[in-house]
């Protein structure tokens, strides 16, 4: 038996004002959908673009060498002014080597390495392969071409692609590429006592010296980067055939002056571009 309708209201009206509150009620619950889902799609948005964190290992790195740095600093500007000895020097490189970089002193790294009747002060293991060579200057001496050319003589020899120049102060890296003649590429040095480069900055630098991070090979990308961007290659790429075309067109579009590209090659070559990087 269906439901008698309330006294004064008609039956069809009953109708349609329950349609109508069903209406509503279902509105209400997609907009409320709607809602939380607008409401969480920020949140979720936000977890996506979330840039993923640093390993730990490179972040104990980096904060090892950062705490090394401020550790050794006084230390290293007492030396500079009483112009200390090549061997003091030594010392101090091998504190970093070990407590900053974190190279174990008996596994990792082996002192006086002979390499035809010379000796590199330093060779750099990585699962017991020798992967590079340091070489250590006073702290007075402007680490030179002289100096990369010796470290380069053990290199070369060895066939270890990594060299690395300091007099503790300043540390220079060096990319060797083998073949006739040999390619080398400096990947970064950075001044330690440069009061424009604060620990935290040297730090992310020397990063890629730690045994973490050259057993992981990061400094590869490194060297990529500076090689790819490095004046000589800018150079052979300003004279190749499309970009000098390129310029020949701007030129005329700018100019009037329609310039024969084996000529304007030449220009660029003798008038633009370092000789020593043609």
């Amino acid at each position: 038996m269906g439901e008698t309708p309330a006294a004064g209201v008609d039956s069809d009206e009953t109708v349609v004002v329950v349609q109508v509150t069903a209406d509503v009620l279902e509105a209400d619950a997609v907009v409320g959908e709607e809602l939380t889902a607008s409401a969480a799609e920020p949140a979720e948005s936000h977890k996506r673009s979330k840039p993923r964190s640093e390993p730990r290992w490179a972040t104990e790195a980096r904060e090892r060498i950062r705490t090394h740095i401020r550790r050794v600093t006084k230390p290293m500007e007492e030396m500079q002014s009483r112009d200390a000895n090549e061997g003091d020097y030594r010392l101090l490189v091998t504190d970093f080597l070990t407590d900053a970089f974190g190279f174990d002193k008996y596994e990792d790294l082996t002192t006086e390495y002979q390499v035809k009747g010379e000796f590199a002060d330093y060779g750099i293991r990585i699962d017991r392969q020798l992967v590079a060579f340091v070489e250590v200057k006073r702290i007075s001496q402007h680490l030179s071409e002289r100096h990369l050319r010796q470290v380069q003589m053990y290199a070369v020899n060895e066939g270890v692609e990594w060299m690395i120049l300091t007099n503790a102060r300043v540390w220079q890296v060096w990319h060797l590429t083998g073949g006739l003649p040999v390619l080398l590429d400096r990947v970064f040095d950075v001044d330690l006592l440069d009061s424009g480069t604060p620990p935290k900055a040297a730090a992310d630098v020397l990063f890629h010296l730690s045994k973490e991070a050259l057993k992981r090979r990061t400094i590869d990308e490194v060297w990529k980067e500076r090689a790819a961007t490095a004046p000589a290659k800018l150079a052979s790429v300003l004279l190749t055939e499309p970009v000098v075309e390129a310029l020949r067109k701007e030129l005329r579009r700018q100019t009037g002056h329609n310039a024969d590209a084996s000529a304007l090659a030449a220009m660029i070559k003798s008038t633009v571009i370092r000789p020593d990087l043609v």
